[in-house]
């Protein structure tokens, strides 16, 4: 039976990719509504959402994903034909200091999510990461390597893919999986990377780089992860994982001095500090499942579109 994307609800909708993937699919035709669900933590705005969440065709709640009555009674109250399931706590470092948020938040919220799901006969998009593979040296993963966790945060994904796959296995529930690499783009929380990189920038104070700063990211625009997102949703097989992927290694030291150069300000500011417990060295998926199964591929170019970005986040940390 074919999914319906007439009335989704976006958990997590007032996040970073969230916000992008709500902006997408207010684009579509036949999306007559879309319901955010966002518990509003420090890494939530509404700012992110169109009209700051007052466009006309979004309806906006907070509350948690892990609140088994709210989620009840908004799928039949709204009629919502389909989740895309984005909440979760997501900066690595926080999850060494404090795990327990993302055990509740990504494991318990997944899994009480998965069944008000299965009762209400909802299909469910479950959005995870590239970091549930761990560290690889060379080549790439598929969506058949191990899973090998390095990170509280990624252990905490890697538990929610596999209550996924064992309610699709178990219950023969309708849920995929997208496995996604670093995103960038505008909107994004300044404990992230790139807007923290930019903001040390444009105060000429120190640019913290983690170890050598030679750990390998694949960086793919949020939109574009999105538009992924959607196209799993619609066309994915039930019980499966799909990477998505931009096919575009950088290592985090040689981003940083694109991000300096952008701003003109001099590679001196780069200050390479301890680096983090657990560290992966690179991370690297083959998209070609998805794109081979859902006809998707990311449409940004990298050296244009990250460009635009470092712009409009330093307009906005300016702001």
């Amino acid at each position: 039976m074919p999914r319906d994307l007439t009335r989704p609800l976006v958990t997590g909708g007032a996040g970073f990719i969230g916000s992008a993937l709500v902006r997408l699919l207010l684009a579509r035709p036949e999306v007559e509504r879309v319901v955010v669900l966002d518990k509003l933590t420090y890494a939530g705005s509404m700012e992110r959402l169109p009209e700051n969440g007052r466009h006309p065709r979004i309806t906006f709640i907070r509350d948690d994903v892990a609140d088994r009555e709210t989620l009840v009674h908004l799928l039949d109250f709204h009629g919502i034909t389909g989740v895309l399931h984005l909440a979760a706590e997501s900066h690595v470092d926080r999850s060494i200091e404090r795990p327990d948020d993302f055990i509740t938040t990504n494991i318990l919220g997944t899994a009480c999510l998965l069944d008000v799901c299965r009762h209400a006969g909802i299909p469910l998009l479950h959005c995870s990461t590239d970091e549930v593979y761990g560290s690889i040296t060379a080549g790439l993963f598929t969506e058949e390597s191990p899973l090998k966790p390095s990170s509280p945060y990624s252990a905490s994904k890697t538990s929610a893919d596999l209550l996924c796959l064992a309610a699709a296995t178990t219950y023969g529930q309708d849920v995929v999986i997208t496995r996604g690499t670093n995103n960038y783009g505008p909107r994004q929380h300044p404990e992230k990377l790139i807007p923290r990189m930019i903001q040390c920038a444009l105060r000429d104070e120190p640019l913290p780089v983690y170890g050598s700063g030679l750990q390998v990211r694949d960086w793919m625009h949020a939109d574009d992860h999105g538009s992924g997102i959607i196209a799993a949703y619609l066309k994915g097989t039930p019980a499966n994982a799909y990477n998505l992927g931009a096919r575009c290694e950088r290592a985090n030291l040689d981003l940083v001095r694109m991000i300096l150069a952008i701003l003109g300000k001099p590679e001196s500011l780069i200050r390479h500090v301890t680096d983090r417990p657990g560290h992966d060295l690179r991370y690297a998926v083959d998209p070609s499942k998805a794109e081979r199964e859902l006809g998707w591929m990311p449409r940004a170019v990298f050296e244009r579109d990250f460009t635009a970005t470092v712009h409009q986040l330093a307009r906005e940390l300016k702001g």
